[in-house]
């Protein structure tokens, strides 16, 4: 394998879908946040992306059968929204720019050709504490003050590294409009006290209603 590669699982039928973006990361609060969503909207896998830049090793599962890293799309439907969610395995090296821009090219257009117009990233943002804050960054300043009149705290002045701020960086040169959200995380574990919390603020950004009882047995749970 010389380039990256999808492989199709099904071909749903979708309309208008958002894109959720939720890689392994800083306290990998984007990767459980995104996990949650999943869980939430019972989406299912369609499409999977391996690339030669992805890190050299396999992921063996309960049965001993072994597997390259990847990263898999699902696709669900709310009453209100359809939904494309990306999770993966790993990213590629830090190091390695040329892979993450021809990836997040990658991926951008998988998600131009099923109909996204808008993009949401979610990862991690180092604190010196754990704290119930979300930061946004995004493709405009109305979008910006919308989310944060739902919560949000403006993320100014600083990077997000990875795909997570280059998806949304990337998205925005296409004429796309995205969000990204930031959890407040230590990072030196997985945190899903902060991925809850960036759960919460993409549901109510997005105008999706979450029963108290859903979002109790989804939070007992992470």
């Amino acid at each position: 394998m010389d380039k990256p590669q999808f492989r199709y699982l099904s071909h749903p039928k979708l309309e208008n879908p958002v894109f959720v973006e939720g890689l392994p990361g800083f306290g990998n609060v984007g990767k459980i946040a995104a996990e949650l969503l999943i869980k939430f909207t019972h989406a299912k896998p369609f499409a999977e992306l391996y690339a030669p830049s992805f890190p050299d090793y396999v992921i063996v599962d309960s049965r001993g059968i072994c597997r390259p890293p990847r990263y898999e799309f699902y696709a669900t439907e709310t009453e209100k929204k359809h939904f494309i969610i990306l999770v993966g395995d790993a990213q590629p090296s830090l190091e390695d720019v040329e892979a993450h821009y021809e990836l997040c090219g990658e991926v951008l257009s998988f998600a131009e050709k099923h109909g996204c117009r808008f993009v949401v990233t979610m990862g991690g943002a180092p604190t010196p504490r754990s704290a119930e804050e979300v930061y946004v960054a995004a493709s405009s300043q109305k979008l910006a003050v919308e989310t944060m009149e739902k919560g949000a705290i403006l993320y100014g002045k600083g990077r997000i590294v990875g795909a997570t701020g280059l998806l949304l960086g990337l998205a925005k040169k296409r004429g796309l409009e995205g969000l990204c959200l930031l959890g407040a995380t230590t990072g030196q574990r997985n945190d899903r006290r902060a991925a809850f919390t960036v759960f919460k603020l993409l549901m109510k950004s997005l105008g999706i209603d979450i029963k108290k009882d859903a979002l109790e047995r989804l939070g007992r749970k992470h």
